[in-house]
């Protein structure tokens, strides 16, 4: 039996089902099946537990799969690793860890050691291949240099020029692609030679590989790159089940076979997590998974919750580890079958309960089946079921969501309360790669939507509604200050975007900088809150004095204010400050922005749509009148 915690591998996933070998078998065989049909199939099939085995008899049986014309067209990314150490068997771990998650990887590994080489010739295979991320993942074994090492100046000298070489490395890597940047951290693999006072001894790799690694926390975030944080896993995991001293002396593998798997799963985490596509939501039952017993038969008194007992210690616990979810962005939610008002009461009542109704965006309590309600959830929010995780105890719940609402995540979380909170960040579906000041405040912003929508539900003339929220739009040019939060919007945004286009720091700050071009970010205020930055336009001046916006994109929780039209109006004056004549825009449908279809005719454009159901737009800026809203419009100082 698996030990939670202690080995790499993916078991929050639950387990392979008895034909899942025949299943992938027949994946290649499948000729009667479309190629859609058995890629669906594959990503099914990819979200068990599989050991690294069963990852490469997968990764086999997609392989023809991969140049499908119709698969072409699936989300997919471009991953360069530029390693120095054998990593050829990494690959089936990073494609399946991908195609759990619908996405088409192609992968790009340069001859051993070669990464340097790779990158300094502009007619290598590397730039041919344009990656869209570019992982750095140089083993423990390029330090050893450090051993030569007599002081601690000496020590320090040495790792301000490695830092220095990484630096220069993951510049040339963004300067040259644009490619998202992974670095991996050194894996803490080299044996003591003083003990627990290691750090004492200037050439010691193990003390060296442990500074090195808190530095390159400090430099990746100077550097806007993201870390992989594999030192803390192994830290966790214990080092024999992540490296193979025999492995390594005999074919320079940093990365255990065995750990394979979960190096991908890690590795995909981040990638996703920088294109926004993290979960948002986790949804908590409540009887014996937020608290132990049954609120309905026991009542309050006879909840096992709070000092006392060790599994009333462990609720009060996985409570405290929702909290902090919370608190760094992540919406809570409850989907349990109960009576609302006495499962809500202990929220207020129960002096042992560390949540309370304020730190819950959304509850669903009743007697309706969970999928139902989980889609309640994502629809009251305003997001989608893919950035939903359902926790439960009960294996039914659990199956039954996995099988009617296949985009929500349910981890198969152990009984024992304890282990929850381990098993969920284990699971990585709270990945995260920048914290705004919007995700610190989106419970208490969720929390006033909903308090909105309650008002509009009630009010009887929606244009009183609207004016007597007091409405102001706030805009200015994107700053560095604004980066953040605008890279996150860009990458996240998926339903109220007319593009979709992915952007990372660097090419957002190209945009700023240029002076034909305009990047714009807008901040709603009203009486009842602050919601932060919630659209971002950004365009540029073409020929014949015409103004094209490259990208228009905005949180769904402000769809129906007329924040539409008063961005507009904006976007409309600048481009006008511009020089230009016309305003140009366009529509690429992607299958989940099909709300924004018909938004530039509805802003009166002329439209012309393709058979590709993508709409061109061009709005005539001399004969523009600008359009009447319920706020007022701000430029900010």
């Amino acid at each position: 039996m698996t030990v939670m915690g202690s080995s790499p591998d993916l078991y929050w996933l639950p387990q392979r089902p008895e034909d899942w070998r025949q299943r992938v078998l027949a994946l290649s065989a499948a000729s009667d099946l479309s190629c859609t049909a058995r890629w669906a199939e594959a990503v099914t099939l990819s979200r068990y537990r599989l050991d690294f085995t069963a990852t490469n008899a997968l990764d086999a049986a997609i392989g023809t799969l991969q140049g499908e014309p119709a698969i072409a067209g699936l989300p997919s990314e471009r991953l360069a690793v530029l390693s120095s150490s054998t990593a050829a068997h990494l690959a089936s771990g990073l494609r399946v860890a991908a195609l759990r998650r619908g996405i088409k990887l192609s992968i790009y590994q340069p001859d051993y050691a070669q990464y340097r080489q790779v990158l300094a010739d502009r007619h290598s295979d590397f730039f041919r291949f344009a990656p869209s991320v570019v992982m750095f993942a140089l083993d423990s074994g390029a330090l050893a240099h450090i051993r030569a090492a007599k002081t601690r100046a000496e020590a320090k000298s040495c790792e301000d020029a490695l830092i220095a070489d990484l630096r220069s490395l993951w510049h040339a890597a963004r300067d040259k692609t644009g490619a998202i940047i992974i670095q991996q951290s050194f894996m803490p693999r080299w044996p003591d030679v003083a003990g627990s006072n290691e750090h004492r001894v200037p050439g010691s790799l193990a003390a060296f590989v442990t500074r090195v690694n808190t530095r390159l926390r400090e430099a990746s975030d100077d550097a806007g790159i993201d870390l992989l944080a594999v030192d803390t896993r192994v830290a966790q995991d214990g080092l024999a089940r992540w490296y193979s001293e025999t492995s390594w002396q005999g074919a320079k593998q940093e990365v255990a076979l065995s750990a394979a798997p979960i190096y991908g799963d890690m590795v995909m985490r981040l990638i996703t997590a920088r294109r926004g596509r993290s979960a948002k939501c986790c949804v908590l039952d409540l009887d014996n998974t937020l608290w132990g017993g049954v609120v309905g038969d026991d009542g309050a008194r006879g909840l096992v919750l709070g000092q006392g007992s060790v599994a009333g210690e462990a609720f009060v616990e996985l409570q405290l580890y929702a909290r902090d979810l919370s608190r760094r962005g992540v919406l809570l939610a409850i989907c349990s079958k109960n009576e609302e008002a006495i499962a809500l009461d202990i929220f207020d009542t129960h002096p042992e309960m560390v949540l309370k109704r304020a730190d819950i965006a959304c509850f669903a309590v009743d007697w309706q089946d969970k999928a139902t309600n989980l889609r309640m959830i994502a629809q009251k929010l305003n997001i989608g079921l893919d950035a939903c995780v359902f926790v439960d105890d009960n294996p039914f719940e659990r199956a039954l969501v996995r099988d009617a609402v296949p985009e929500v995540f349910v981890p198969e979380i152990p009984e024992d309360p304890a282990l929850v909170p381990r098993c969920l960040a284990d699971s990585g579906a709270f990945e995260m790669v920048a914290l705004t000041e919007e995700d610190l405040r989106r419970t208490e912003l969720y929390a006033t939507n909903i308090a909105r929508d309650k008002l509009l539900h009630e009010a009887t003339n929606l244009e009183a509604f609207l004016i007597g929220l007091d409405m102001r739009l706030i805009w200015r040019k994107v700053t560095d200050v604004d980066i953040a939060r605008v890279t996150q919007l860009i990458n996240k945004t998926n339903q109220f975007n007319l593009t979709t286009r992915r952007l990372g720091e660097d090419e957002v700050r190209k945009v700023m900088h240029d002076g034909r071009c305009a990047a714009l970010q807008f901040r709603l205020i009203d009486r009842l809150a602050d919601h932060g930055i919630i659209a971002v336009v950004m365009g540029h001046l073409a020929e014949e004095a015409s103004f094209v916006i490259d990208d228009w994109l905005m949180s769904c929780r402000v769809i129906g204010r007329g924040v539409e039209e008063a961005t507009l109006n904006v976007v409309a004056a600048r481009a006008k400050a511009f020089g230009a004549a016309t305003l140009l825009a366009s529509y690429r449908p992607t299958g989940r922005n099909g709300m924004v279809a018909d938004l530039l005719a509805r802003l009166g454009f002329e439209v012309t749509a393709a058979p590709d159901q993508s709409v061109a737009g061009s709005l005539d800026l001399v004969s523009f009148t600008a359009r009447e809203t319920a706020m007022r419009i701000e430029e900010a100082a």
